[in-house]
């Protein structure tokens, strides 16, 4: 059994997208991660959909906790505002950190990097190595591809039923948020 939902970890793209709606969500998610009085744990870079979430987290003061690799923050992206930012060596070291600081994790829309990171999340709650639960925000059916994908393998018995389970859906931050503190 997972501990009470203190912080929620956030993968997410750290382009902003064409559309505002994306903005609009992932901004969205971040004040209500402070409404709740939740700590966010984020890849902590100052662009894109990564920035809009964290910013609207700290307006609204929330406790925002970055983890970001040496390579990126050379590269000029670290949030310079953030209650707490932790360097590490590499993306593994990101990922085992941001993992170990979450009790829950939304997955807003993303590429490769958000993909990755949920799917070692997922695999991990699949072997029973945690039981943190994960939510797609589906922004604009975003993740419609995806979950068409999961069932997809269900139907064809290359995934089985309850671990399809673990993946749920939420269109809204509220929702997000709902139905990690309800896992």
């Amino acid at each position: 059994m997972h501990v009470a939902m203190r912080s929620v970890c956030v993968f997410l793209s750290s382009a902003s997208g064409h559309d505002p709606a994306y903005e609009a969500a992932v901004r969205d998610l971040g004040a209500e991660i402070a409404r709740r009085r939740l700590r966010l744990v984020y890849g902590g870079a100052s662009v894109g959909l990564m920035r809009a979430l964290a910013d609207s987290a700290l307006d609204a003061g929330a406790e925002v906790v970055g983890v970001i690799p040496e390579s990126l923050v050379a590269r000029e992206v670290a949030h310079p505002g953030l209650s707490r930012l932790h360097v590490v060596a590499n993306m593994h070291q990101r990922k085992a950190m941001m993992a170990e600081l979450a009790d829950g994790f939304v997955v807003a829309p993303g590429g490769f990097g958000t993909l990755e990171e949920a799917f070692e999340i997922l695999t991990g709650r699949q072997l029973s190595l945690h039981d943190k639960p994960v939510v797609l925000l589906d922004v604009r059916e975003f993740w419609a591809p995806l979950v068409n994908f999961l069932d997809r393998a269900v139907a064809e018995g290359i995934l089985r039923p309850a671990v399809r389970e673990h993946v749920v859906v939420a269109q809204r931050a509220t929702q997000a948020l709902d139905l990690l503190l309800q896992a």
